[in-house]
């Protein structure tokens, strides 16, 4: 199973630098560049809150797929 995610998709279409989604969610801005490039899993309580800043679901965002 792949970890799919559409963070960056979404912050670049709302023109936001990873700093400042990094801020709005209280991590570092190493963790949106690790969750863009797939290589972090984010807790539930993050995924719900980039969710929420972006007005999507949490399937929307992020998603397993078969390899």
């Amino acid at each position: 199973m792949a970890f799919v995610t559409k963070v960056k998709e979404y912050r670049e279409k709302t023109g936001m630098k990873q700093s400042e989604l990094a801020e709005k969610v209280n991590v570092r801005r190493e963790t949106i560049v690790h969750l863009e490039n797939g290589r972090y899993n984010p807790s539930l309580k993050l995924a719900m809150d980039l969710a929420k800043v972006f007005g999507v679901t949490v399937e929307d965002l992020f998603m397993f797929t078969e390899e």
